[in-house]
């Protein structure tokens, strides 16, 4: 049993009871809603005549279903519109924190979380979306949580919820040209399997880790739950501090210090015990794309699609079936392969840094005539700072479009689709069968950078030799 560690630290200081199931009433600190998962929850509040306990732990925005073209209301799909509707009548009525479309600081929940600075070491947070996870870059345990979990939040700031299993996964070394975090997390799911963290929280340590930038760890964590685990973290530091210092809702003055003092002590202590420990080196890693229909389903670029005897007997069965889906065949070569779309977005990978680097790839140079290219920038605030940059034009110039902050085509829950059997390079977090949109439209999970190379290219590129 894990002992000393951040997780356990976390988790003790946020118990107010444990169950007779045996579960923990864990107090929450951060309750982050959206539009999708919470309108049943505030009808179920008001079935029971309940009230939000706690309205100013709650924030609000907007991301899922928005369009990312068009932001006119009332927006043209009428569900959409009536969900928005209802986020506004709910926040409203309760008294809670919204940031709306035009309001300066909408956009994908857990990009505005970080960049208010709401996020901060040694929270509980928890939202209704499994992503929620990417806020443990910060030293914060984040869950993603169920609608009638979103009611409990809203009406008691606790949640019931058994302890964790705390793995550490150390990532040591530095990443070759063109290897960025996402490629880091890809790995580690192709090695440890998308159940291998069932039941685990996930301490992400190393040199490796230790030398990424905030947006870099966001991106680590935010894709814990492809690998099964239930949150990831990394221990907070001064990159932590930099990057939270002078923030709308940071500490100030005083605060600030004690905050920080008070940050440090919830490290993982050095003789910490873990459940699992697991090493890997940032040498074996190169630029990753994922092949099949689950993130675990990844390679090398430089590797082949693999054969079906390459895998144990167990996971057999579901690569024949990913294999039939993409029609792909075993030993063909990834790089190469045509691609239809090219997606730069999400929660994963939609922040400045990640725009930069793309746009590194992109300057200079066209779309191929066959692809349909668009960046998606994951809040006003990140779209603002992109177009002082400069960078909306690099895009636009190179022949992407370039939309207004939303979830967009990671989950189409919007009019961003893929149709028929087309062939996505995503930089997205999911890559399961319809996830974008279409029944038989086929998703290739890679970084910005190798989205923007795919684009260019027309099909699955080297990054490496666009630098």
């Amino acid at each position: 049993m894990s002992k000393g560690t951040l997780f356990d630290k976390v988790w003790d200081l946020h118990t107010v009871a444990t169950l007779p199931s045996g579960q923990t009433q864990l107090f929450i600190g951060l309750h982050l809603i959206h539009e999708v998962t919470s309108p049943q929850a505030f009808a179920m509040l008001k079935e029971r005549n309940l009230k939000v306990l706690y309205p100013e732990r709650t924030v609000a925005t907007v991301d899922h279903i928005v369009p990312t073209d068009n932001q006119m209301r009332p927006f043209a799909d009428a569900l959409a519109e009536e969900m928005i509707k209802a986020l506004e009548r709910n926040t409203a009525e309760y008294g809670i924190r919204f940031y709306n479309t035009n309001s300066g600081n909408q956009g994908i929940v857990h990009v505005i979380a970080p960049e208010l600075g709401l996020t901060q070491p040694g929270m509980t947070i928890a939202c209704g979306d499994s992503h929620t996870s990417t806020h443990g870059a910060f030293g914060a345990i984040a869950f993603g949580i169920g609608t009638s979990q979103v009611r409990d939040v809203l009406a008691t700031q606790t949640l019931s919820l058994s302890k964790l299993k705390v793995r550490k996964i150390e990532v040591n070394g530095d990443l070759g040209p063109g290897v960025y975090a996402k490629d880091v997390i890809l790995h580690i799911i192709r090695k440890l399997g998308v159940k291998g963290g069932v039941g685990y929280a996930y301490e992400y340590a190393g040199t490796t880790i230790e030398k990424m930038n905030m947006e870099e760890r966001m991106t680590v964590c935010n894709m814990s739950i492809e690998g099964g685990a239930r949150c990831g973290y990394v221990n907070p530091d001064q990159v932590t501090y930099d990057y939270l210092k002078g923030r709308e809702f940071a500490p100030k003055g005083d605060n600030w210090e004690k905050a920080v003092q008070w940050w440090e002590s919830i490290r993982s202590e050095a003789d910490a015990q873990y459940d699992d420990v697991v090493t890997f080196s940032a040498s074996e890693i190169e630029p990753t794309v994922t092949w099949g229909i689950t993130p675990g389903q990844a390679i090398g670029i430089s590797e082949c699609i693999p054969r079906l005897e390459d895998f144990s007997k167990e996971e057999r069965e579901i690569a024949e079936e990913a294999l039939k889906y993409m029609k792909l065949e075993p030993g063909q070569p990834i790089k190469g392969l045509p691609v239809d779309v090219c997606f730069i977005g999400s929660c994963t990978n939609a922040r400045i840094t990640d725009l930069r680097e793309a746009a590194k790839v992109v300057k200079g140079r066209k779309v191929a005539s066959n692809v349909k290219a668009f960046v998606v920038p994951g809040s006003e605030r990140v779209k603002k700072q992109a177009e002082e940059e400069g960078l909306d034009k690099i895009f636009l110039e190179a022949g992407f479009q370039w939309r207004n902050p939303g979830c967009s085509m990671c989950l189409a829950m919007n009019p961003d689709k893929l149709e028929g059997s087309q062939i996505s390079a995503s930089s997205s977090n999911r890559n399961f069968k319809g996830r974008q949109g279409s029944a038989t439209g086929r998703t290739l999970l890679m970084s910005p950078a190798m989205v923007a190379a795919a684009a260019i290219a027309g099909k699955v590129a080297d990054v490496r030799e666009f630098l």
